[in-house]
């Protein structure tokens, strides 16, 4: 019950997802190990491709001026928060994929899709491929540094693991500051994001569905 929940997401998720946790009564160790940043990107023609695959929230926030030109295109998601932040910048959502990239272009190519086009980040789980027919990069995640202090924040706590670049560096992390993994538990977004955190750890659990409100969950019933 006393175990502080880690949230590691960037900015302004890191933000969002710690209001979450404590609205929840629970006590927040806001720890971003990542900064989102824009990357200069050129928008294809629109009439080359019937569908946009968006796999994260943050390829809408940081596409810019680009995103113009593709509003007529639906959207297919990975996760409720992807699919809400492309709502609001004015996409009609197609699908919601509720278990990762891979399964949501195997329903889009189901539902008759032939040429999509992905928004994506620099690091990325999706390659040009079949009904992926381009993918361009309109955002990076580069990595904060984390003192030793801050480090020493995680050891007891509940670490929310919201992508597989995240339970790299935690484990990263965690490591360089001989920090005990056995005194952490994960939460994480996916098995992808578990199994790239490695092992060691006192306890893994993944949420049911990829989003913030699964794996908030999750780490709730764990605390409990």
């Amino acid at each position: 019950m006393n175990r502080p929940f880690a949230v590691l997401r960037p900015e302004p998720g890191n933000r969002i997802m710690a209001a979450a946790v404590e609205a929840r009564g629970r006590r927040a160790i806001r720890l971003p190990l990542f900064q989102i940043a824009p990357v200069a990107w050129d928008a294809p023609a629109p009439d080359a491709f019937d569908a946009l695959i968006l796999t994260s929230a943050n390829a809408v926030r940081q596409a810019g001026r680009g995103l113009d030109g593709l509003r007529g295109l639906p959207v297919y998601a990975v996760g409720a928060s992807t699919a809400e932040s492309a709502e609001r910048a004015g996409f009609r959502i197609a699908q919601i994929g509720r278990s990762g990239a891979a399964e949501l272009v195997r329903a889009a190519e189901a539902a008759g899709i032939r040429r999509a086009l992905h928004l994506a980040g620099r690091e990325r789980t999706l390659e040009p491929s079949g009904i992926v027919a381009d993918i361009r990069t309109v955002y990076a995640s580069e990595e904060l540094p984390v003192s030793a202090e801050a480090a020493a924040r995680l050891s007891g706590s509940i670490a929310l693991v919201q992508s597989a670049r995240a339970g790299e560096r935690l484990a990263d992390i965690v490591d360089a500051h001989a920090i005990d993994r056995a005194t952490i538990a994960l939460v994480a977004m996916s098995e992808a994001c578990a199994r790239s955190a490695g092992t060691g750890w006192k306890v893994v659990h993944t949420a049911r569905e990829p989003s913030p409100e699964a794996l908030l969950d999750v780490a709730i019933a764990l605390a409990d």
